[in-house]
């Protein structure tokens, strides 16, 4: 155990094992806990609280933690009950803590003398018993899921050939949020009426979605989606373009003949979600074609991702709006929602792949630089007039070490190109919020809100 903290100290704190290893740690209780993070993801822990006192300068791996404050107990009361800052997440374990070895045992706590609490049972936490971000969220995506797959399963079994109705339904056995099926209904709850034709319109969205990374797919050969072989590999090319085909068509046709969906609003949804498909192709087209131009500004980053991912957050909204019967400058406000969304979701997504790390992620970390992909991070620093040999280097080698990579990542760091992107990032994340601002209250646009702070979620 106490091994095991020392490990902890050295990889989150910067804290050596040469000087760990002098330390006394005292073992002052246990605790058991459950909490929910999202759909997929419950902790499920048995907490130890070890306490040790000494003079340390710690270097916090930003991977791990964003920032360390050193506080008193006066400070730490303050923060725990909110008077410092009302949107401060305070994290399950730290509560725990706090109530348990804290708030009523600080000097005992303090002096490390004795066992105070022992194997305690704490049962489900939520993040923060004030400010539990995203549980609306996850609560609204888990009554309508179950609905919108079922739609999308019947919609797939339009096709009776068994062996293209298989590799038309591949994806969606490997699981997945459904965020874009259930996000028009999510609009219209928010803005109007919400019905049984938000999950039509939905489904058909989804669809069209695993049509593009089918077929996208193809064109990178990737081997893996959402951990299962890519449609080509676990069929071939030609079932996998076939298969995009078909989905494409099955989108549209569940439009035509869905009795929820009202005649006069059918021409708007399918020229909406036929121009977003055009801008998607364009976006990924786009995409293929900065990888031999020599130079890519900020601004045709930006159009890319703007076409290539936030079309379809923006087609949602705006779609899931006009559907629940709002006025033309309420659908507007919604498409620039979606599509800040969409833009801070992607640049948060360049973000991760480039300050995780595989431990972490669970999955390879930096393959955005050894591929050469432009990203923002990217283009501030070839824009930048400072010396980045190591970036300069791994940039689209297609392979480096670890020690090289770590290197690069360091000087995008020290650069301020990280730094750069996170703030845009952020200013995305802004706008979206300040257009949700225009709806007024109520436990629906809430839902809406978690969703556009679920973005600073996967990147904390």
């Amino acid at each position: 155990m106490i091994s095991a903290a020392k490990r902890k100290l050295d990889q989150e704190l910067g804290i050596p094992l040469s000087v760990t290893s002098e330390w006394d740690f005292i073992h002052i209780g246990s605790f058991q806990y459950r909490c929910r993070w999202d759909e997929n993801w419950i902790e499920h822990e048995i907490d130890h609280v070890l306490v040790v006192k000494a003079d340390v300068v710690v270097a916090p791996n930003p991977n791990e933690i964003s920032d360390i404050k050193w506080v008193d107990l006066e400070l730490l009361d303050q923060i725990m009950d909110g008077e410092v800052s009302d949107d401060m997440v305070i994290a399950p374990w730290f509560r725990a803590i706090h109530d348990l070895y804290i708030m009523d045992n600080y000097d005992e706590t303090l002096e490390h003398s004795d066992v105070i609490a022992e194997n305690c049972m704490m049962g489900d936490l939520r993040m923060d018993p004030r400010n539990t971000p995203g549980q609306s969220l996850l609560d609204a995506l888990g009554s309508h899921r179950e609905i919108v797959e079922g739609v999308i399963m019947s919609s797939l079994g339009k096709m009776e050939q068994e062996r293209l109705h298989g590799a038309m339904t591949h994806l969606f056995a490997g699981g997945g949020k459904r965020l874009r099926a259930i996000l028009p209904r999510l609009v219209g709850d928010a803005v109007g009426e919400g019905h049984d034709g938000h999950y039509t319109l939905g489904a058909c969205i989804e669809i069209i979605h695993n049509f593009t990374l089918v077929h996208d797919d193809i064109m990178d050969q990737d081997p893996i989606r959402r951990g299962l072989d890519a449609v080509h590999v676990a069929y071939d090319d030609a079932t996998a373009i076939n298969a995009g085909d078909a989905m494409l068509a099955v989108g549209f046709e569940i439009l035509a003949e869905t009795p929820h969906i009202e005649h006069e609003s059918l021409a708007f949804l399918v020229k909406s979600i036929g121009e977003m498909v055009r801008r998607v192709a364009e976006g990924q087209m786009v995409d293929i074609e900065f990888e031999d131009r020599d130079e890519v500004s900020e601004e045709d980053y930006i159009a890319m991702i703007t076409g290539k991912t936030s079309a379809m957050f923006e087609t949602c909204a705006m779609t899931g709006a006009k559907l629940a019967g709002a006025d033309d400058s309420v659908v507007e406000n919604m498409a620039n929602w979606g599509m800040n969304l969409g833009l801070c979701f992607q640049m948060m997504d360049d973000l991760i792949d480039v300050t995780g790390d595989t431990e972490t992620l669970g999955k390879p970390a930096g393959s955005d630089i050894v591929q050469g992909k432009r990203t923002l991070i990217a283009i501030h620093a070839m824009r930048s007039d400072l010396e980045l040999p190591m970036f300069s280097k791994v940039f689209g080698s297609g392979d480096c070490s670890e020690a090289d990579l770590a290197e690069a990542v360091e000087e995008l760091r020290s650069s301020g190109s990280i730094k750069y992107a996170k703030q845009r990032a952020m200013q995305h994340h802004s706008m979206a919020h300040a257009c949700l601002d225009q709806l007024g209250g109520g436990s629906a646009v809430d839902v809406l809100r978690e969703l556009t702070d679920f973005q600073l979620i996967r990147i904390n």
